[in-house]
């Protein structure tokens, strides 16, 4: 059996990531072409890759001899392009999130998609491959916490990068937990409130971190989320769901390793997302590469990538207005499920 060609489009943090993951954990496949505006990058990149092709134009990778499918890891504003250019060879995708920046785009490329008759799309949301998420998941499934109620979440990283903006803390940190609680619910986001505390003196001037982001969704459900991107200590992701007949908590361990002895407890506190969810990213990989194998997806699609974008504009505006706002979104389309 051939293994799937893949081109990643993207060669930094996240990029290099897949591209070591394709080669080292996840069977089936092998990177075939590397793009990055980069130069130097994608070629020092492709020179640890058993002859893939290097390019700073991401249609030339996509339209590369051996290209099965596409793993899109390049800045949010470049996606849509780049899909878009993938969807032109029918080649299935995993987009790295968001799906696009506005719901619009998004909107595009589900009609790329209606066009063909297909999903193609895949994005890459990886909570939804974290073992206790899909634990989580399965106890709200089975209803034996009775009909959910709330969700806690909370969302820390220790530090924010020196490009990451007041926006990034929706569109690109609670972003997750939209996609999350859309999962675990089964219920769209219908409204978003922001609540600003004072400002955490170690957050970079005029973030705005930390904040209290509350989502409601249409079946009555109050989500709500701490996100925290400056809070020194670590990186912590949990989620708790509170039904009428009970409660579930996940997180807590953090990933880290928890230490017993000599009348003492102490531990570590993961200081990365790649490290916390790093069996998530290999998990998502894997489904993906058999699915792309077969012309398919197995996640989260376009349709779920739309949704956050339009949620995330709701909570953009709710943020920058500091009002209640409601969520403007189309039907879902009939390609998935409407």
């Amino acid at each position: 059996m051939s293994l799937l060609g893949i081109a990643v489009i993207g060669t930094g943090k996240m990029g290099a990531d897949h591209v070591r993951r394709i080669g080292d954990t996840v069977g089936g496949a092998r990177v075939v072409a590397v793009a990055d505006p980069d130069g130097d990058r994608v070629k020092e990149v492709a020179a640890g890759l058993d002859g893939a092709g290097a390019f700073t134009d991401p249609a030339a990778a996509i339209a590369a001899p051996g290209v099965d499918a596409v793993l899109i890891a390049s800045p949010g504003p470049a996606h849509e392009e780049a899909i878009a250019h993938a969807l032109r060879r029918e080649l299935p995708v995993l987009c790295e999130k968001p799906l696009t920046p506005d719901p619009e785009g998004a909107l595009r490329i589900l009609e790329a998609e209606r066009r063909l008759g297909r999903r193609l799309v895949q994005v890459g949301f990886m909570r939804r491959f974290d073992a206790e998420y899909e634990r989580l998941k399965a106890v709200l499934d089975a209803g034996a916490l009775g009909r959910p109620l709330f969700l806690h979440c909370r969302h820390r990283n220790a530090s924010s990068p020196a490009f990451f903006t007041g926006d990034m803390l929706i569109s690109d940190s609670v972003v997750h937990e939209v996609d999350a609680a859309r999962w675990l619910l089964g219920e769209e986001i219908t409204a978003v409130t922001v609540l600003a505390p004072r400002s955490s003196a170690v957050a970079p001037e005029g973030l705005g971190d930390p904040r209290l982001v509350l989502l409601e969704t249409a079946g009555g459900v109050i989500v709500d989320v701490e996100i925290f991107v400056n809070c020194g200590f670590g990186y912590e992701v949990t989620c708790e769901a509170v039904g009428e007949s009970g409660t579930a908590r996940i997180g807590d361990g953090g990933g880290g390793v928890e230490v017993r002895s000599a009348g003492r407890r102490y531990g570590e506190i993961t200081q990365d997302f790649t490290t916390r969810f790093a069996d998530a990213y290999d998990r998502q990989l894997r489904r993906w590469v058999a699915a792309a194998a077969r012309g398919g997806v197995a996640g989260p699609d376009a349709w779920d990538g739309y949704a956050a974008a339009a949620v995330s504009r709701a909570g953009l505006a709710a943020a920058r207005d500091g009002v209640r706002t409601e969520v403007r979104a189309v039907a879902r389309p009939e390609l998935y499920g409407g």
